[in-house]
């Protein structure tokens, strides 16, 4: 099946129909697809000083631009092997999915919350890429969930058996006095990477034209090189590469003949059109060629996600992910680009792949995820994992989940073990926060005239809530559900919190800010900057000291934005 359907981001509103066709593709080169040259040289990595200086001076246009979602407008594909016109690359046509935050609801009228659990964390790096390139981020790329799931924390782990252990916490909320912050946490048990099963993977690289860039190809041949030097001997590599034309470069390849992989990973070089949907297709099929039973089979797919030959609209890549899951091969997306990256289609398509989303935007954040991470990146130990909130009416007048909005499920598909959730790999954690009103003070709604009360409504032994959790194990069968009551605690200051609880406040706040900041109030980014910095603890890797220099570029940028935005500007405050 093809469907010509695709999307491309313009930089700017006004051009006509037919440079909008012109520019469709993915890259400047003549090179062909099967050339093997060596990768052009790479420019020096500006210093941390030189891009908070150039953040600071980013002028109006391009904080503006970052600050509005731009229209999404169709184009006819390119044949591949084309030159694509001068400027090409110049164009500003990344793309989001931009989500209306979660509604607030009322406990009488909707007591229980469902959703997915998420792991991904590609959109804190995503973000952290275009701040420091001295842009605020589109609302699209800031998805709260992701941002807060990207740093690690000190969650018990399973002591009765399960695959993971659940912790919660309550304090008051930062920015709104009349609500409290409630955390939910889960902790999967972590494995050594010795430990983990045999691996069948597929490095699926696009080296297509718009890959032909320092932030591209070069990154992902470092990026799969650390991945190697993990490998075992019996793990299997095969490589898969597509630009005008999919073909593979490496069968499958036992991991003791690391030389032999990284050769053949050297050899890439960028050039072409982008046939993405041919490349996924083969992957699976070499995937299926070294089929590992009861061991890890999965595609990892690197690429800026501009797929413009073959099937190329939204809809026919996810359901292709959806249905090749069936066979136990299961899709984790690396991104890598900038200027046409197509983030909503990285992070959807490993959502329908059963894998996980990763934004690359450094050698740090490669080993992060590859090296330091590599058994939650690979061993699921347990899947279609959901979570369930039912509120006490007696104790919570109203809530809102914070993020996980494409996440969200209906009530009654928390039992229903055919509808697909999220997959937790070993060592993972996931954070949920809500922001609660307990009964007496003040809310977002207007009470209702004629609604049943909360005095109506018994306490059962100081509950605030019921928290459940359902599963299924890596290996299929009937879901398992796991039960835990949330006792009304006495929330005291904030100050008196866990580190956890406080850091975490602090990214959910951020996140919103960096959006419309409707339920932040005067809560400021230098209160943000505050309560982070008060709440980095032991701070082993430096992430969250990163995230306290990244709120103050957001300031930086804010305040510049800000004194050069004309009148009317359709700005974020």
């Amino acid at each position: 099946m093809s469907l010509p359907l695709h999307f491309l981001r313009p930089a700017a509103q006004g051009f006509a129909a037919g440079l909008l066709l012109a520019v469709a593709g993915c890259g400047a080169s003549s090179t062909p697809d099967s050339a093997v040259v060596a990768p052009p040289a790479q420019s020096e990595p500006k210093t941390e000083a030189l891009v908070r200086r150039e953040a600071v001076m980013a002028d109006s246009a391009m904080a503006k631009h970052s600050a509005r979602p731009a229209p999404l407008v169709s184009f006819a594909p390119t044949p591949a092997g084309e030159a694509y016109p001068q400027g090409y690359r110049d164009e500003q046509r990344e793309q989001y999915q931009t989500l209306a935050d979660n509604p607030i609801h009322s406990v009488t009228e909707a007591p229980v919350s469902t959703f997915s659990a998420d792991v991904d964390t590609g959109a804190y790096a995503n973000v952290r890429r275009l701040l420091n390139q001295g842009r605020l981020p589109p609302e699209g790329a800031v998805r709260l969930e992701e941002m807060v799931n990207y740093f690690p924390y000190d969650y018990a782990l399973p002591t009765d058996g399960s695959p993971f252990g659940v912790t919660t916490e309550l304090a008051p909320s930062p920015w709104n006095p009349h609500t409290r912050l409630l955390r939910i946490g889960i902790k999967a048990s972590d494995r050594a990477v010795a430990e983990l099963a045999p691996a069948n993977l597929v490095f699926l690289v696009d080296v297509s034209g718009s890959m032909d860039r320092r932030e591209g190809l070069p990154l992902v041949k470092s990026t799969l090189k650390l991945l190697v030097d993990q490998l075992r001997e019996q793990d299997r590599v095969s490589l898969v590469v597509y630009a005008g034309q999919s073909r593979v470069v490496l069968e499958p390849t036992s991991g003791r003949e690391k030389a032999k992989i990284r050769t053949a990973i050297d050899q890439l070089t960028a050039g072409g059109s982008t046939a993405g949907a041919s490349g996924i297709e083969l992957a699976y099929q070499m995937a299926q060629q070294a089929f590992i039973p009861k061991g890890i089979n999965r595609i990892l797919l690197a690429t800026d996600g501009d797929f413009n030959v073959g099937i190329s609209d939204f809809d026919s890549l996810k359901q292709m992910a959806v249905d090749k899951r069936k066979t136990g091969v299961s899709l984790t997306t690396l991104g890598f680009g900038v200027d046409n990256y197509n983030e909503h289609l990285m992070e959807q398509l490993a959502d329908a792949g059963d894998g996980n989303y990763a934004y690359i935007d450094n050698l740090r954040e490669a080993r992060k995820v590859l090296v330091d991470q590599l058994g939650s990146t690979l061993a699921v130990v347990a899947k279609n994992v959901k979570l369930q909130v039912e509120f006490n009416p007696a104790q919570v007048s109203e809530y809102r989940l914070l993020g996980y909005e494409n996440r969200a499920l209906k009530r009654e598909d928390f039992s229903n073990d055919k509808v697909d959730a999220g997959e937790i790999g070993a060592g993972h954690t996931v954070t949920a926060l809500y922001e609660i009103v307990p009964n007496g003070e003040k809310g977002w709604l207007e009470p209702l005239r004629y609604g049943k009360s909360a005095a109506d409504v018994s306490a059962k032994n100081g509950e605030l809530a019921m928290l459940r959790v359902r599963y299924q194990s890596p290996e299929g069968g009937s879901s398992r559900l796991i039960e835990r009551p949330i006792l009304k605690d006495e929330a005291g200051k904030l100050s008196a919190a866990s580190d956890d609880l406080r850091f975490a406040a602090a990214v959910a706040a951020f996140s919103q800010q960096l959006k419309d900041g409707r339920y932040t109030g005067v809560f400021s980014l230098k209160d943000t900057e505050a309560l982070a910095r008060g709440a980095r603890g032991d701070d082993q890797f430096g992430l969250r000291g990163e995230f306290v220099q990244l709120v103050e570029l957001a300031q930086s940028l804010r305040t510049s934005t800000a004194s050069n935005q004309q009148p009317n500007d359709n700005r974020i405050e």
